[in-house]
C-alpha cells in the first residue's frame, strides 16, 4: 500500500503544509497527535490521506481538538491496517450517496460511481467553503483521483498552493 498523507494547516500566518508520516501509528488518537505536532497552535488542522489512488480519507482539528473525520469510500477499511484505523468505526454520512448520484446525472459531467460507500462526517469542512454534497459528489464522480479530489477541496478551502508544493517537493 503506498499513501500520501498531508496537512494543511491554518495559523496567525495562513496556512502552512507538510507532510505527515503515519508508518507505525497504532489508532486513530495517533494521527491526530501527529497531525497537531505539525502546529501545535493551529487554528485549523486538515490531514489530507490518499491511498492507492484510490480512498481518500480527510481528517480535523479546530484549535488541536474535536476530531472529525470523513472517507471516501468504507471499502479503505478491508483494504488495508491504516484504512481499517481511519475509517473502520465510520458511519455514513446523513447525506444519501444516492441523492448526490441523482444530482449528478448532468450529460456534461462525468458519472457518479453509484459503488462509492463514503463514511464519516461529510459536512466537515463546510464552513471553509466545501459543502457536504460538493465532497461526496467530488469523491464519488468517475475517474477523479483522491489527489485531484484533494487539490479541487485545497484549491477552494485556500491551501491549494502549499499543498501542491508539498507534492511537488
Amino acid at each position: 500500500m503506498s499513501y500520501f498523507a498531508g496537512a494543511a494547516v491554518r495559523g496567525s500566518a495562513g496556512w502552512t503544509a507538510a507532510e505527515v508520516n503515519l508508518n507505525g501509528v497504532a489508532d486513530v488518537e495517533e494521527v491526530a497527535d501527529r497531525l497537531r505536532d505539525v502546529d501545535l497552535d493551529a487554528d485549523i488542522s486538515l490531514l489530507f490521506v490518499e491511498s492507492d489512488d484510490t480512498y481518500l480519507v480527510v481528517m480535523r482539528l479546530d484549535e488541536g481538538e474535536d476530531l472529525r473525520i470523513f472517507g471516501s469510500d468504507s471499502a479503505f477499511a478491508e483494504e488495508s491496517r491504516l484504512g481499517s484505523l481511519l475509517v473502520g468505526d465510520l458511519k455514513a454520512p446523513a447525506i444519501e450517496i444516492d441523492e448526490v448520484v441523482e444530482q449528478s446525472a448532468d450529460p456534461d459531467k462525468p458519472a457518479a460511481d453509484p459503488d462509492a460507500d463514503p463514511v464519516g462526517e461529510a459536512d466537515l469542512l463546510a464552513d471553509l467553503g466545501v459543502s457536504a454534497r460538493r465532497l461526496l459528489e467530488l469523491c464519488t464522480r468517475e475517474g477523479l483521483l483522491p489527489a485531484d479530489v484533494t487539490a479541487e477541496v485545497c484549491q477552494t478551502v485556500g491551501c491549494g498552493d502549499e499543498v501542491e508544493e508539498l507534492r511537488e517537493a
